[in-house]
């Protein structure tokens, strides 16, 4: 029996694309590895959807890159799949490059703090869970004063002391499966991009215009 070669070659290619589609998916992020500017710092935070947080931060004058990852948990080489069922004890989390000549810790925390609501436990809205919880990370004892700081002045002056935002001490950041990466520029017409990701992202520079790149 004769066999087309045309149907063949599509057939592999077909195989070719559909293992690279899967193994993308459920590759094991890695720990992160980003060169850093000779003049950067990395700080990082967790507060909701990380497509959202990473685009927030990445419209901040001074901040050159916003990498997507897990981190906070006690559970090794986590995956997107494994933290979505609340067991690892990570939350979406990014790293923020930034250039502190430029923007500082305390800016970035007030930038962390001005984007979302500090007050929820598990998540922001519409995404609920362990794995969307706030929290603001420190390398250092000056961050942690400069985070409790912030948290102090914040629970008297707006949130009536009913912030939930855990403070903790940053140990291992994994970086998140590279289609996470710039999920909300790369993905515009998205659904969840169009109605969460990009009204949050509004909101955040109506609120803070003098810290943008493009100043209006």
């Amino acid at each position: 029996m004769k066999v087309n070669k045309n149907i063949i070659f599509t057939c592999v290619l077909i195989f070719l694309v559909v293992s690279y589609s899967f193994k993308e998916s459920f590759s094991t992020p890695n720990v992160e590895i980003q060169e850093i500017g000779p003049n950067d710092e990395v700080a990082y935070f967790a507060s909701g959807c990380f497509w959202c947080v990473e685009a927030i931060f990445e419209s901040v004058e001074g901040v050159s890159e916003a990498i997507s990852g897990y981190a906070g948990g006690h559970t090794k080489n986590p995956t997107y799949q494994s933290i979505g069922t609340g067991r690892t004890g990570h939350a979406e989390a990014v790293a923020v490059y930034y250039d502190p000549q430029i923007v500082n810790f305390e800016t970035l925390v007030d930038v962390f703090f001005g984007s979302h609501d500090p007050t929820t436990k598990n998540g922001q809205h519409p995404d609920y869970g362990s794995q969307y919880r706030s929290i603001a990370f420190y390398s250092s004892i000056k961050e942690k004063e400069i985070i409790e700081k912030a948290i102090s002045k914040l629970n008297t002056e707006v949130y009536n002391h009913k912030i939930v935002t855990e403070v903790s001490k940053h140990v291992i950041f994994y970086k998140a499966e590279s289609y996470h990466q710039n999920y909300e520029k790369l993905n515009p017409y998205n659904s969840y991009v169009r109605n969460v990701s990009v009204p949050r992202l509004k909101r955040f520079k109506k609120k803070f215009p003098k810290l943008l790149k493009e100043k209006k």
